[in-house]
């Protein structure tokens, strides 16, 4: 007998989770997989913006570790650069306790969940294959991430991707007074990327990303990230290299009756490799057209791809041409990113008072002069 759901949605991570618990408080009968046993990890510098919490509708307080005031910008090891907020700016978390409590919420809203269960094949028509088992749905969501089975099986095109390596570095061996409660970035340590430095509840994470075609000199980046924040290389655990599925403006986010979200859709930031407020956002709206469909509001999932660009597009333009500058203008975009003007339009973004996209006015200008030098 074939299992039947409304809604299949096919990997647990903040995307997938969050469309699931959607659906399911809106009573739609949802089945949620996952091939990892849960909780597991997974490769991420584990912040959340507070745009991004404003777009989920629970709180995530459990599962957060530190809260992030200060923001340090440096330039290639260089000049330095830093300011306190006097709330927070970014919320940091580990994406073990994030996705096993995201994924507890679905359940616990009603859905299904299967850890533990690898799809292998992924139908345009509505079904997914688990290990020999024939599951349908009215729907599928795919948020398997930038190499999941969903998007390959309905032939969606691929996406241009970066590549990262990160670790952990406990505090018995760096000081919680230099990197709590602060963000360090480090720009033009990578080519098309940077390097970074997150604090956690008890320790930091460091790393370092970029273009695709640096992932052969990443060790030795996160070599120089060690070396100039004396960090000792033996300290670092759990290395991880991970892709990263820039925005693309060829791509389509559906194929018949699939969605795609979050990873899987190529929803990460190209200029600041963040890929959780993008996440929640596309989760939020395959919610809203799957249900459009189930009510018999809408004929086909066709909304969701027009949702979809007119969400993300605006934001893809300005983030590829203001990283565009960042490679080409380091030291000019770097003076730039550190006036109070920036610093001030930084925090509006981030807290999600402001979109990224909208470059009118005075605190617009350096936004304007970016895309000016990215273009």
């Amino acid at each position: 007998m074939v299992a039947r759901y409304d809604v299949i949605v096919v990997g647990a991570g903040p995307a997938g989770s969050t469309t699931a618990y959607r659906l399911a408080r809106a009573g739609a009968r949802v089945c949620l997989v996952d091939r990892a046993r849960f909780p597991r990890d997974k490769p991420c510098g584990g912040g959340l913006t507070l745009r991004a919490v404003r777009e989920l509708p629970f709180s995530v307080e459990p599962v957060i570790e530190d809260r992030v005031h200060t923001l340090e910008l440096g330039l290639r090891y260089g000049r330095r650069w830093s300011r306190r907020a006097e709330e927070p700016l970014v919320l940091m978390t580990q994406r073990r306790r994030l996705d096993a409590f995201l994924a507890g919420r679905a359940a616990g809203a009603g859905a299904e969940f299967r850890d533990g269960a690898k799809v292998t094949v992924a139908d345009p028509a509505g079904a997914v294959m688990i290990e020999g088992e024939r599951l349908e749905a009215d729907v599928v969501v795919g948020a398997d991430g930038a190499n999941g089975v969903t998007a390959r099986a309905v032939g969606l095109p691929a996406h241009e991707h970066g590549v990262a390596l990160e670790g952990n570095v406990g505090y018995a061996h760096v000081s919680r007074e230099r990197f709590g409660g602060r963000a360090v970035v480090e720009l033009g340590a990578v080519p098309g990327g940077y390097a970074w430095v997150f604090p956690k509840g008890d320790h930091v994470n460091v790393g370092v990303g970029g273009w695709q075609s640096e992932g052969p000199r990443l060790r030795e980046r996160l070599r120089e990230l060690c070396a100039a924040f004396e960090i000792d290389e033996a300290d670092v655990r759990d290395l991880r290299g991970h892709r990263l599925p820039m925005r693309g403006a060829s791509r389509r986010p559906s194929e018949g009756r699939v969605l795609l979200v979050g990873d899987a859709a190529g929803l990460v930031d190209p200029l600041s490799g963040d890929g959780m407020y993008e996440a929640f956002v596309s989760g939020r709206l395959a919610a809203e057209a799957t249900l459009d469909l189930l009510h018999g509001r809408a004929d086909d999932l066709r909304p969701y791809a027009e949702r979809f660009e007119a969400a993300f597009a605006p934001l893809e333009s300005v983030s590829w041409r203001a990283k565009l500058a960042f490679e080409r203008f380091p030291g000019l975009a770097y003076r730039l990113a550190t006036t109070n003007l920036s610093w001030r339009l930084f925090q509006a973004v981030v807290r999600g008072d402001r979109n990224a996209s909208d470059t009118h006015g005075l605190r617009g200008a350096p936004l304007r002069v970016l895309q000016a030098l990215g273009a």
